[in-house]
């Protein structure tokens, strides 16, 4: 069975965006716009009241198996209106029944090339961590190939994919997918970059140190002064 043949949780569907309207905060989707430059227009609910109601509504109209999760996450994005749906796409699949399954990741590889901001593709990359560690003969050429994307969003998910893996961070894959892009000038990418090294000097600050130092000459500012924010 494949994933498309899987119907939506249809009551999920049916009861979230009068949910969402229920937490509306007046006057505040113009600002949501303004500040995320969004052409996709905003309800006006807080990011952390859309996840409280995302996993109300979970709970209350429980997912079957991660299939039928895909297959609502993917639905909404799909048919969203508002920018807080879209958000609430991808909270769906912060699940355990989600987590680690190599199915979604059509879902998370539409998120990033039609999502194209950082909202979205910063939300993605914990999930693309969680299918790194239990999928890497998969995961590892696929970030790789990312970290080369004419896409450049593309890149900034496969620089940040292991922020959250501390330990378990592939430190030969972390260097093998910031080098190609040490010399973008964009500045999501060079965010990027500084941002990965920073999380990881949390955990291995002399990797994070040696790779500064080598690669001094080719590092812009931005990217050397976030790595070392925190390592004096």
């Amino acid at each position: 069975m494949t994933y498309d043949a899987v119907a939506p949780n249809i009551s999920f569907l049916a009861s979230l965006r009068p949910a969402l309207g229920s937490v509306v905060e007046p006057g505040r989707a113009g600002s949501m716009a303004a500040y995320m430059k969004s052409a996709m227009p905003y309800l006006g609910v807080r990011s952390p009241d859309v996840r409280k109601t995302v996993r109300a509504l979970a709970r209350e109209h429980p997912f079957g198996d991660a299939a039928q999760l895909h297959a609502t996450a993917a639905r909404l994005w799909c048919a969203a209106d508002f920018r807080e749906e879209r958000y609430a796409a991808i909270m769906l699949t912060d699940s355990r029944l989600a987590r680690g399954e190599l199915e979604l990741l059509p879902f998370y590889t539409t998120a990033i090339a039609e999502g194209r901001w950082w909202d979205f593709v910063d939300s993605v990359a914990p999930r693309l961590a969680e299918l790194l560690l239990a999928h890497p003969d998969t995961m590892d050429p696929l970030l790789r190939e990312w970290s080369r994307h004419p896409n450049f969003w593309f890149r900034r998910a496969a620089i940040i994919a292991q922020l959250p893996a501390k330990a378990a961070t592939d430190t030969v894959l972390l260097h093998d997918v910031m080098v190609p892009n040490l010399a973008e000038r964009e500045f999501f990418i060079r965010k990027a970059i500084g941002w990965a090294l920073r999380q990881h000097a949390r955990t291995d600050p002399a990797w994070v140190r040696e790779f500064v130092a080598r690669y001094d000459a080719e590092l812009s500012p931005l990217s050397r002064r976030e790595a070392l924010k925190h390592l004096g």
